[in-house]
């Protein structure tokens, strides 16, 4: 039976678990949480995961949650189809890949996700901009933690590991893409950044990477949608609790 994957693909990490399944021909079914729609806290999802966050695999009666988590059950479940660089079997390689995705939670994820909250979802749901001093402070932390991704982490090889892309890539580009799909574009003045981009893309393939981001690069629509679902209320007391 194939996997079942629960995910709404305006979330970075459930781009990563999506990119890497269809890139991999893992068989799976695509199990849509609309996370504007506040789906995750139904009944029907908690039934699924009482974490109430996505992504989420289920393989038979067994169930997963964390995307990183999930990346690696895939890459090891499927070990036999999958390529050696993604998770690489080299000890020192694979502490390279998991280096990254032990940094990345309190650092380029914590923070692209902040300016893209601070950018596309809290004035929608306060109806103002976020004060210039949380939104430069945010800028900064940002801005810091491209920096160590570029010097630390890609130095000068072409992907994070080195010559070939790893999962350590699929889920820094997701990351990476969340502030720019805001119109902010992170890439401008870095070319190092911008030129790994452009082969992490070029690996996975532009039509998949392009069907992976579409929810994201029409951000402009979740006004009309959180208006017509009727989220704004449910959701104003959550928000303004997270980023108080």
């Amino acid at each position: 039976m194939p996997l079942e994957l629960y995910l709404d693909l305006h979330s970075q990490p459930c781009r990563s678990v999506f990119l890497f399944a269809k890139k991999n021909d893992i068989p799976f079914e695509f199990k849509f949480v609309d996370l504007a729609s506040g789906q995750h806290y139904g009944e029907d999802f908690g039934n699924v995961s009482v974490v109430r966050k996505v992504p989420v695999l289920k393989d038979g009666d067994f169930i997963l949650t964390e995307s990183v988590a999930i990346l690696k059950y895939m890459a090891e479940k499927f070990s036999a189809s999958v390529s050696d660089n993604w998770y690489p079997a080299d000890l020192q390689e694979r502490a390279r890949v998991n280096e990254y995705l032990a940094w990345q939670h309190s650092a380029m994820r914590a923070h692209g996700s902040k300016v893209y909250w601070f950018r596309a979802i809290l004035p929608i749901i306060t109806g103002a901009e976020v004060p210039k001093e949380k939104m430069d402070s945010a800028m900064e932390d940002l801005t810091q933690s491209l920096k160590v991704f570029e010097e630390k982490f890609l130095q000068d090889k072409p992907f994070i590991v080195g010559d070939q892309i790893s999962l350590a890539d699929i889920v820094a580009i997701v990351e990476v893409m969340q502030p720019f799909g805001t119109g902010l574009d992170v890439f401008e003045s870095r070319p190092k950044l911008s030129a790994w981009k452009d082969r992490v893309k070029k690996e996975i393939g532009e039509a998949l990477f392009d069907e992976a981001h579409n929810s994201l690069m029409n951000v402009a629509n979740l006004p009309q949608t959180f208006e017509k679902n009727g989220m704004l209320e449910f959701l104003k007391p959550r928000i303004q609790k997270m980023f108080n």
